[in-house]
């Protein structure tokens, strides 16, 4: 390949990082696979990727330099103009919206300059997208580039520890770490934690999840001794008989998706996709924060069943907690023998490796998360094929995302037809739903699927703010707003769909009455807009029309009349569903139109400016 590059040079520490990141790999081909970790290296190290850096890396890789900037370019976590070292995210999407985060702002606006500024050069900070601590609104996350490399989520953030955070982490550049995890507000205390009964829950807040020895005591890697007495076609043949579905949003049946990894040809490879991104969502987080191991003994499992002898856990970028709990449980697993060449002396290899995000909603997406470790953009490819079919490094693979995977567990110890005696005929098992928003105890509950909207709610201490509750917001943004007459559906996939909703991602999002709905549906489509890879017209165009054509009604300045305005707002939103590549741009004005069609939104607005 002839590479072009320019005559910048790196200094020392961008050097230095560089080598130490690829020095920890194993370096296996293709080498473009490391793109991502030597990008986050170097920018941990001196806060943003210069050309210079950009210019070694991309010779030690053997990427060319323009395609290596245009994937830096695209993440918004990492840098490629000057940046101060330290770096503050704070959310103000719809779960930090009505929280606080427009006041934390405002303050931040007011002690350290407006957003992207940084009048002393030393630090500064954004405005974020959903930063996966809903719960806790208002979140932010803090980083601070140095050696080492520095994160810490806030939550909830305030104006004061946020700031003297700040202060600590210049004065003392070491200050800052990653605390150990308080669990105690995302699984609630009251409801929840520590309750008999639970299944995936049942271990977090209960032991310490840097615990191997722990993990074990608690029924840990019963499991896996299972799985290998039982053998691999046993266990694919467990799942299936449990109707185990994707927990993810696409509820595609587990299973049938192994099954089909069975008869693939070799190398076959194993994803676990951990890069929770929609709006309202944390579930995923709670569980790899509080029980770490469960998530390695359910990819040794996955693995072992579908014939893969290697597999990466892509979690998103703003998880430096669950991260740093992860690598301790791979690193732990390897020194015990849960993990290698000869796991449990079985005979059975399973080799894991942990890659972060960067920060990209549109890295959820299998096909987009695939392109993302290979290191190139995070953009979806075209299926067919299926990733079962042509997945990684052109390979087939296994992409399941994190409740999936731990509900494995129970099914091998229980059995499949025990898992599936829980729930209905067509939703089994156990489900997580991750409470936010206008709801008095706020947090992940694990439920039986077929419990009713309303009864969730009743366990969450019911409508929060002003006690009178307006909407719900389903499935988060790429999800549907429902009505307080809704709220007796039963929490399914086929009770939602028969009301035009869905579960998605498991987000149960309350609106009080004091919520001008107007502003979260702009909120929501800004979010599209930011989020869209920009790789298919339908989406790139449409996700910015639908922005500018709500900020429209929401001034009562309609290109023509209302009509005309929602009849296009229709129009765009079918061209998204009908011509987009994947899911994002097909389920962008999703919750926009559930909205419009259940709400007099906009037709308020008019009446009040009469």
């Amino acid at each position: 390949m002839d590479l072009h590059f320019t005559t910048d040079e790196p200094t020392r520490d961008e050097r230095e990082a560089v080598d130490g990141c690829l020095a920890a790999q194993a370096l296996e081909p293709p080498r473009r696979q490391y793109l991502l970790p030597v990008l986050h290296a170097i920018q941990g190290r001196v806060g943003w990727i210069s050309p210079g850096a950009l210019n070694y890396a991309c010779r030690a890789l053997e990427v060319p330099p323009a395609e290596a900037f245009g994937v830096a370019d695209f993440y918004a976590l990492l840098q490629t103009r000057p940046h101060p070292p330290v770096t503050v995210h704070v959310c103000d999407d719809i779960g930090c919206q009505f929280s606080g985060a427009e006041m934390l702002c405002a303050e931040l606006e007011r002690a350290l300059g407006p957003a992207g500024t940084s009048p002393d050069g030393r630090v500064t900070w954004h405005r974020s997208p959903c930063l996966g601590h809903c719960e806790r609104a208002p979140a932010a996350l803090m980083t601070a580039a140095g050696r080492p490399p520095r994160e810490q989520s806030l939550a909830p953030a305030t104006p004061g520890n946020l700031l003297s955070t700040i202060e600590a982490v210049l004065a003392v550049p070491a200050v800052l770490a990653v605390p150990s995890p308080d669990l105690s507000a995302s699984v609630p205390q009251l409801s929840q934690m520590g309750q008999p009964g639970l299944t995936l829950l049942r271990r977090v807040g209960r032991i310490d999840p840097r615990s191997l020895d722990d993990y074990r005591a608690a029924g840990g890697f019963l499991a896996l001794r299972r799985a290998f007495e039982m053998g691999p076609d046993r266990v694919v043949r467990e799942v299936i008989d449990a109707k185990l579905v994707g927990r993810g949003g696409a509820a595609f049946p587990t299973g049938q998706k192994w099954l089909g990894m069975r008869s693939a040809p070799l190398p076959r490879y194993l994803v676990c996709n951990a890069d929770e991104s929609e709006p309202g969502t944390f579930k995923d987080r709670v569980l790899m924060e509080g029980d770490p191991f469960a998530l390695v003994e359910a990819m040794t499992i996955a693995g072992f069943a579908t014939g893969c002898e290697r597999g990466f856990l892509y979690i998103r970028g703003e998880y430096p907690l669950a991260t740093e709990l992860l690598e301790n449980a791979i690193r732990r697993c390897y020194e015990r023998g849960f993990l290698g060449a000869d796991v449990l002396s079985d005979g059975v290899r399973f080799d894991l490796e942990l890659r972060r995000g960067a920060g990209a909603y549109i890295c959820g997406e299998e096909t987009a998360l695939l392109n993302s470790l290979e290191g190139y953009r995070g953009e979806p490819r075209n299926k067919p094929p299926f990733p079962t079919q042509v997945g990684l490094f052109g390979q087939p693979t296994a992409i399941n995302n994190v409740e999936t995977l731990v509900n494995v567990l129970p099914i091998l110890i229980e059995g499949g037809k025990a898992f599936a005696s829980i729930g209905t005929e067509r939703s089994t098992g156990p489900k997580l739903f991750c409470l936010s928003g206008h709801v008095r105890r706020p947090g992940v509950y694990e439920v039986p699927f077929g419990v009713t909207l309303r009864q969730l709610l009743e366990m969450a201490g019911g409508v929060g703010g002003s006690g009178r509750l307006q909407a719900v917001l389903l499935g988060g943004a790429a999800g549907a707003f429902i009505t307080p007459d809704q709220i007796d559906v039963p929490l399914t996939f086929e009770g939602t769909r028969a009301i035009g909703a869905a579960l998605g991602s498991g987000v149960v999002m309350p609106f009080d009455d004091t919520v001008d709905l107007r502003q979260v549906l702009r909120r929501i489509a800004q979010f599209f807009r930011d989020e869209s890879c920009g790789q298919c017209v339908p989406c790139r165009v449409g996700t910015v029309r639908q922005e500018e054509l709500l900020h429209r009604l929401a001034a009562d300045r309609p290109a023509g009349s209302m009509e005309q305005e929602l009849m296009l707002l229709k129009e765009l939103g079918q061209v998204m569903r009908d011509a987009s590549i994947c899911g994002l741009g097909q389920t962008a004005s999703g919750a926009v139109e559930s909205a419009l069609a259940r709400f007099p939104v906009y037709q308020e607005k008019r009446q009040e400016n009469r």
